[in-house]
């Protein structure tokens, strides 16, 4: 069975449209509800958490879902806005049969999402996504009133999360001698991310924590990092950390300024670890820089690429058996701290790492030569067959040639926007943006 709904990160879609409105959520809740009771079979009623990031439309969804749910006879726990890594750990520990995050990620407010975790703290399978699929074509109902699901409001899920967060960090180490900066993207971690780093005995300065339903992702953030950059220079802070709007993502900038991705980041962690510990193996991208696989390779540690898609990295992680990956757009897993990407538990190994070597970031890392890199975002069709376009797909053999072998082209449909991404990688910048805005050109 195709998909029609599910995306790489859930379902996603502008607020009104066709998937993101109060009633498709309404039945959404209903079918998942009645997936979720075949699964537990004759064990007690399901029961799961639904949590939420700041946009106004949050309100609308998560009450469609929790009606959803309870007319398929599922128990619902309301978390509030909270990260969407805090989901995956809550539903993991209180043994839920599903964690629901109501989000649109980096997207900005009129968009918005809906993604579910298993109860294993993961993105739930793809079998399952394709029952719920399946299950949305059938006739609502609504059990018996004896059988509806209950829904009760949770006030400690997000110290609870603070404190795992916190357990992340090794408990010999501390951070009484840095100032940060902490962004939280006006997201749901606003009121989270800046008490993680301060109980750990930061000086923390938190800009992006008042959200007002609509500002979420505008101006601040892993997106938008450059207001970041210019705080930490304006205060003398140590660094900078950047999340998204659902927190799963970050960055990160040092005392000079100098903005760090997840590739940076990803290296970072893994160096240190292999110097404690064999590292099997680490898990990027197709959009992983060529120079992180390079600089993998001289460590002798094995690297493999998965889909873009941190839900693709942590399959091919599972498959190896591996436990550390990541996306250049900055979702890190440590699968031996959470089992899915979380951007404040990333900004703690990074420290971690750090703090270990007494060392900075820049120089930790400068074995690390990253390809420049331009990627073009172009609007397409949904359904279009970009694969047969014949300009493009000649401007791309052109701009291979051009590479020679000291560079790649990267192109694909965007799982969660109508886009085409163009991205080429090139050893100088200008050659890179030439390369990549001629492919742009060809789909005119």
């Amino acid at each position: 069975m195709s998909r029609r709904y599910f995306g790489t990160d859930g379902i996603r879609g502008e607020v009104g449209g066709e998937v993101i409105n109060p009633q498709f959520a309404l039945k959404l809740g209903y079918a998942a509800g009645r997936v979720l009771a075949q699964h537990s079979g004759s064990k007690s009623r399901p029961s799961v958490l639904i949590g939420k990031d700041t946009r106004i439309s949050g309100y609308m969804l998560e009450s469609a879902l929790e009606a959803g749910f309870a007319a398929a006879g599922v128990n619902v726990l309301l978390a509030g806005p909270i990260p969407t890594p805090a989901v995956a750990y809550l539903t993991r520990t209180w043994r839920l049969s599903a964690g629901i995050v109501i989000s649109a990620s980096h997207n900005p407010y009129h968009d918005n999402g809906i993604k579910f975790f298993s109860p294993q703290g993961m993105k739930l399978p793809d079998a399952v996504e394709l029952e719920i699929e399946a299950a949305l074509h059938e006739p609502m109902g609504c059990v018996s009133s004896d059988c509806l699901g209950r829904a009760r409001r949770i006030d400690d899920a997000a110290g609870r999360y603070i404190e795992f967060c916190k357990s992340t960090f090794a408990s010999d180490l501390d951070l009484s001698d840095l100032s940060l900066v902490v962004d939280a993207a006006n997201g749901a971690a606003y009121h989270i991310a800046p008490h993680v780093f301060r109980e750990l005995g930061a000086k923390v300065h938190a800009i992006g924590v008042e959200p007002d339903g609509f500002n979420i992702n505008e101006g601040v953030g892993a997106l938008h990092p450059d207001n970041l950059v210019k705080e930490v220079q304006a205060r003398g802070a140590d660094f900078g950390i950047a999340l998204d709007g659902d927190a799963d993502r970050i960055q990160m900038v040092d005392a000079s300024g100098r903005l760090y991705n997840g590739d940076e980041l990803l290296y970072a962690v893994v160096r240190e670890r292999a110097m404690r510990t064999p590292v099997a193996g680490v898990v990027g991208t197709l959009m992983s820089n060529l120079g992180l696989e390079q600089a993998f390779g001289a460590l002798k540690i094995p690297f493999e690429r998965a889909a873009v898609g941190d839900r693709y990295v942590l399959e091919k992680l599972k498959d190896n058996q591996w436990l550390f990956g990541g996306e250049s757009s900055g979702h890190l897993l440590c699968l031996d701290c959470h089992t899915t990407g979380d951007g404040i538990v990333a900004g703690l190994q990074v420290l971690a790492a750090l703090k270990r070597q007494q060392t900075s970031l820049a120089h930790w890392i400068s074995d690390l030569t990253l390809y420049p890199q331009v990627m073009i975002n172009v609007p397409i069709e949904p359904g279009t067959d970009w694969q047969s376009h014949e300009p493009l797909k000649r401007r791309t053999l052109e701009v291979e040639k051009t590479l020679a072998g000291k560079g790649r082209v990267l192109i694909r449909a965007s799982g969660t926007e109508p886009k085409l991404r163009l991205m080429v990688e090139a050893p100088e910048s200008a050659l890179a943006h030439e390369l990549a805005l001629s492919l742009a050109d060809s789909l005119a």
